[in-house]
């Protein structure tokens, strides 16, 4: 493949999606029919939280960093406020770490995951759940009081340096 980001490359991503979802639905089959999830609306906003608490930890945290290392590389960021992470190699290693490296990606194969284990093993996959909900939760109120404490302070710096003139 020459061109990593060409037609090769998407046609790749795709397939391996689907490779691991269609495995996913074929092996959860037979559980799924005896036993389907529930999906009502407070169901389906912990399956979002968690699929996001789960993708920005494996696109983002250090914490993910062996799972990334074959497949990525971080590297500074363009703006220069810090570091982002890329996928490496050619072919499949490259493919690996576009899915990877982002977050939504791995969302999509996270709840397909937490779907699929509300199917098959409901309690252990409710637990995980509620404790992914419950950390997702938390991150966002983190990034929210952070960027507020980061406004206040550019807001407090701001009206420094009018007094001052």
């Amino acid at each position: 493949m020459t061109d990593r980001s060409g037609r090769d490359g998407r046609v790749l991503k795709l397939a391996l999606i689907g490779s691991f979802l269609g495995s996913g639905a074929l092996a959860s089959l037979p559980s799924l029919v005896r036993r389907r999830p529930r999906t009502g609306p407070m169901q389906l906003l912990m399956l979002g939280t968690a699929a996001y608490r789960i993708g920005r930890m494996v696109a983002f945290e250090r914490v993910a960093v062996p799972l990334r290392e074959p497949f990525t590389a971080t590297v500074p960021d363009s703006s220069g406020a810090g570091e982002t992470v890329v996928a490496r190699g050619r072919g499949p290693q490259w493919v690996l770490g576009e899915l990877l490296s982002c977050p939504i990606c791995v969302a999509t194969w996270a709840a397909s995951g937490l779907f699929i284990g509300l199917g098959v093993v409901p309690r252990y996959t409710q637990t995980l759940l509620t404790v992914l909900t419950a950390t997702g939760i938390a991150e966002v109120l983190n990034q929210l009081v952070e960027a507020l404490t980061w406004s206040a302070e550019k807001s407090r710096a701001d009206t420094g340096n009018e007094i001052a003139r």
